[in-house]
């Protein structure tokens, strides 16, 4: 249907391979290939990081709250622009979301200026989203928390999103190591893909424990532990969940992380010649660019629309061209679950959910793929 899609797999047969070793091995619940798989992510993110592999994102996100001790009473402050888990986690542990605007139409990432607007007594954590990729003011957002704990004493806990991250660099520090927990996605369309996984950091041991307990039933023994012989019982310390990756996936997490740098250096220049095409493009605008002092892992390459632009219409039309196209993302205030929640404005974010569209980008697309998107584009531009 494609002639190109929106997202294709890096994946050949070291992945196949992977997963029949595993397979064959016949252990397949979370064993030593998730041990091997953390402790190689977290040398590759740095010095004293630890590790905790997880079966999302989400529940990278939610554990972090768990870990911190968030929960009713609290606020967190979320991006007005990101993908629903954020807000989603913050309600499911029974704290108060609440938004803080994009920086500007050209960098959508969370403006420390609007998290120091927000901030309350009642504010417990930040969620820093690195869209796109593209590491936030980390800095920036550090000071505004510091100089609130100077003048008031509250100490105020941040967690970085990477889900879009993987890779990616802050004044040459990995994302996900900067805050007080980082949070990895492995979803089938993020730069490090094993189809559902993720990852909880921090250079914490206590956090890290606690981690580790949440994500397996509170329990200080795994089954692995019991079936090599190593334990016949276990304790449980607190009430925890179940959110453990499995052997597959860890060991396709393995292969995907020894292909990371390669891949984003490739998504890296399709990025670049994405902007060349668009270069002439006037009415288009790329976010983002000229950012100093980070290495970004390029995940989506999005676009800002024209004001008053029909987008559905140029969805339509690049369909029809056989490009598929994305939109990242809707806006929280119009979903049917936040509707009625007093959510404040973002108008800023608002109007990048708006005009937002993304263009295919995956490491194995090739040059002239991106100029036939290109292209697409701008036939669906003309036709008004």
């Amino acid at each position: 249907m494609w002639k190109v899609q929106l997202f294709k797999l890096n994946y050949d047969q070291r992945e196949t391979q992977a997963v029949a070793d595993v397979v064959n091995s016949g252990w397949i619940t979370m064993g030593e290939k998730t041990l091997e798989f953390e402790n190689q992510f977290s040398q590759y993110l740095g010095k004293d990081v630890r590790a905790a592999a997880l079966s999302s994102g989400t529940a990278a996100l939610h554990l972090a709250l768990l870990a911190l001790g968030v929960g009713p009473g609290d606020e967190v402050i979320v991006p007005g622009l990101t993908f629903v888990a954020d807000i989603n986690v913050v309600k499911m542990v029974g704290a108060t979301p609440v938004l803080a605007d994009s920086v500007s139409t050209d960098d959508w990432n969370i403006s420390p200026a609007a998290i120091a607007e927000v901030i309350t007594a009642k504010t417990k954590a930040v969620i820093a989203v690195h869209f796109a990729g593209f590491p936030c003011a980390m800095d920036e957002i550090r000071a505004v928390l510091d100089d609130r704990r100077t003048k008031t004493g509250q100490e105020i806990f941040l967690i970085e999103d990477a889900a879009h991250a993987p890779g990616a660099e802050y004044c040459g520090q990995k994302c996900g190591t900067i805050g007080d927990i980082g949070c990895f996605s492995f979803f089938t369309n993020k730069n490090l893909s094993v189809g559902e996984g993720g990852m909880a950091t921090t250079r914490s041991e206590a956090l890290d424990q606690k981690l580790r307990h949440l994500r397996s039933h509170g329990m200080t023994s795994l089954t692995l532990d019991r079936h090599k012989g190593r334990s016949i019982s276990y304790d449980v310390v607190a009430p925890g969940l179940n959110y453990r990756i499995d052997e597959m996936r860890a060991a396709i997490g393995l292969v995907q992380l020894a292909k990371l740098e390669g891949a984003n250096e490739q998504r890296q220049k399709l990025f670049q010649h994405y902007c060349r095409g668009l270069a002439p493009v006037t009415e288009v605008s790329v976010p983002f660019l000229g950012f100093e002092n980070v290495l970004p892992s390029y995940h989506i390459f999005p676009v800002l629309l024209p004001k008053g632009c029909d987008r559905p219409a140029v969805i339509a039309s690049m369909k029809g061209e056989g490009v598929q196209t994305s939109i990242h993302y809707p806006g929280f205030q119009n979903f049917t679950a936040f509707r009625n929640e007093g959510l404040a404005e973002t108008p800023v974010a608002a109007e990048i959910a708006e005009r937002e569209l993304t263009l295919p980008l995956y490491p194995t697309m090739e040059l002239d793929q991106v100029d036939l998107v290109v292209d697409a584009l701008k036939r669906a531009l003309a036709k008004g």
